[in-house]
């Protein structure tokens, strides 16, 4: 494969890297520079996905512009950054496609999570308890059913460690009960707008996660929005109740290393060429799928 996948910038800037994210702080501004890094079981992998960040960068921007609501982009055009003036001509052409500009929030310590679909941890809570997160669910239900509604089951935001699941009760104690109303109802009507869209364009959002920040006294979006990372994505002409789904994210990723001698505990290995590729191509096809438009990046 001749593209070359980007693992980590470094800019003069003050910065924080998160699992894919590197985030650079310009005071009243953020700069959210979208690696090529991937994570799986809580590792991240050696091995990168070329153009994933990209991916993600492009089809954020694409929903924020989509939904209409308010949020902290500012732009995606790394010509349109003041804060990269003056970069060398390589340096910007790497950040091109993936690169943020925000407006600086003061972000909730909630991660809101909507769920449309019975899978993932949910769908083994319910096989043990009729429960997702607490939340009782009619008996019988199949794994990938579609939820009569969607359903909210926020969690916290770990710096380090898993995020743990909270009740909507504790969440209103974490947070207050006025925000936390309208987080939860704000969410769950973006998840069904979103999906409403994409279910025209054959994929299902079967879960999502929104995070939301406080500028100037209002709640806006922050973070990325419905992307292959965040959501769980299954093509729509796949879909079949009673098994797990097919999915764009890192789906052949995940296979290989079950499939692998990998123990889990130590430094996870290479990716073969051919997995690296496929799942390239699945987030590239989720990016299509959505917006209609070629990728720019092939």
């Amino acid at each position: 494969m001749s593209k070359t996948a980007l693992l980590q910038t470094s800019l003069d800037f003050p910065v924080r890297r998160g699992k894919v994210r590197d985030v650079y702080d310009f005071g009243d501004e953020v700069l959210l520079v979208s690696s090529d890094r991937i994570s799986a079981f809580d590792w991240i992998l050696p091995s990168g996905i070329p153009d994933k960040g990209r991916v993600l960068t492009q089809i954020a921007a694409f929903w924020f512009e989509k939904l209409g609501e308010e949020n902290h982009l500012i732009t995606v055009d790394v010509d349109k950054m003041p804060c990269l003036d003056g970069l060398d001509a390589s340096v910007k052409a790497d950040l091109a496609g993936r690169s943020t500009l925000c407006k600086k929030s003061e972000v909730f310590p909630i991660e809101c999570i909507v769920r449309g679909c019975l899978t993932g941890s949910g769908w083994k809570e319910y096989q043990k308890s009729q429960t997702i997160c607490g939340i009782e669910l009619p008996a019988g239900l199949q794994e990938s059913v579609r939820l009569e509604t969607p359903i909210f089951t926020p969690t916290t935001k770990a710096e380090e460690g898993h995020d743990e699941n909270v009740t909507f009760e504790q969440m209103c104690d974490i947070i207050g009960t006025e925000a936390a109303v309208e987080l939860r109802d704000r969410s769950i009507s973006l998840f069904q707008r979103g999906a409403e869209y994409a279910a025209s364009r054959g994929i299902i959002i079967a879960d999502t996660k929104f995070e939301w920040g406080m500028r100037d006294g209002k709640i806006i979006l922050v973070d990325e929005v419905l992307t292959p990372d965040s959501s769980r994505f299954w093509p729509a002409d796949d879909y079949e109740v009673g098994r797990s789904q097919k999915s764009f994210d890192k789906q052949f990723v995940r296979d290989w290393l079950l499939a692998s001698d990998w123990d889990r505990q130590s430094v996870p290995p290479q990716l073969p060429e051919d997995i690296i590729e496929k799942t390239r191509a699945k987030y590239i096809e989720a990016y299509e799928r959505l917006t209609g438009a070629e990728f720019p990046w092939k």
